[in-house]
């Protein structure tokens, strides 16, 4: 059977599925991390590059055995722009392509920068969200080459992995291959990570590829594919996304749930 798979569109997954479009074991498209959670829902993909925090919000799903979109420490793509110090923030701007970096930043307020701020939902247009809120959330590739630069407006900028390690003191998992249980052989599961091998071993070349029409962001893209991101779900990871999903229980962003693997 040919396996439907929706990745995310940011540099960020291409390590991932590096090479992937190749193989007759799988078709590929790609979409923000939301949408790969809602095509995921109404099965309209078979296993989905989703955002962590959507395991809770819709199954049964089975998640993909060691491999994940995560950081330790600065991510340097999820990252919160404020106009005036954290602590007196009181609304929030969140970009609308997220799903998992908003629950993170309600968590985040409530037990470590201890504010409680209006949300509002916004498409990611920076100088805008900044207009209409105090900060704003901005993910994946806009985050990633905004804050390589002075962002217009912005006084305060945090990043949200690693406020989340400064918090906790465990890695992050932003994203994961997850799917409906028994779509997945354990063959598909080995080219999947087979797949990420290659990816990882090959960041240069992802991220040349992937930024071809701008060579002057080449080398920040391959840096960051090669020291922020981390693509395996390994102890560590999996006690940092348990402790996050109960986090985000408590405040009630999202319901309760038990993690299944394949």
């Amino acid at each position: 059977m040919t396996v439907r798979l929706g990745a995310v569109g940011y540099l960020n997954a291409r390590p991932l599925v590096y090479r992937l479009d190749r193989s007759p074991n799988f078709t590929l498209r790609f979409d923000v991390p939301s949408k790969c959670a809602d095509l995921l829902h109404g099965g309209a993909i078979d296993v989905g590059l989703i955002p962590s925090i959507e395991y809770l919000r819709g199954g049964p799903l089975a998640i993909v055995p060691d491999l994940a979109i995560a950081s330790n420490g600065p991510v340097t793509s999820v990252m919160l722009y404020a106009t005036r110090p954290i602590d007196d923030v009181r609304s929030i701007a969140m970009d609308t392509s997220s799903r998992t970096s908003v629950a993170l930043v309600h968590v985040l307020c409530a037990r470590l920068f201890n504010i409680v701020p209006r949300i509002e939902s916004a498409s990611p247009d920076l100088e805008r969200m900044l207009a209409m809120c105090d900060a704003a959330l901005i993910i994946g590739d806009n985050a990633l080459f905004h804050s390589s630069a002075e962002p217009r407006g912005a006084s305060t900028v945090v990043d949200l992995g690693e406020a989340w390690t400064r918090l906790t003191g465990l890695p992050f998992v932003y994203a994961f291959w997850a799917g409906k249980p028994g779509v997945l052989t354990p063959a598909h599961v080995r080219e999947l990570q087979e797949t990420r091998d290659r990816g990882v071993a090959e960041a240069d070349v992802v991220a040349r590829e992937y930024l071809s029409d701008s060579p002057g962001r080449q080398a920040l893209g391959a840096r960051y594919l090669r020291e922020n991101i981390k693509y395996y779900l390994g102890e560590d990871e999996r006690a940092g996304l348990e402790l996050f999903y109960r986090y985000a229980a408590e405040i009630g962003v999202a319901p309760r749930g038990v993690v299944t693997f394949y």
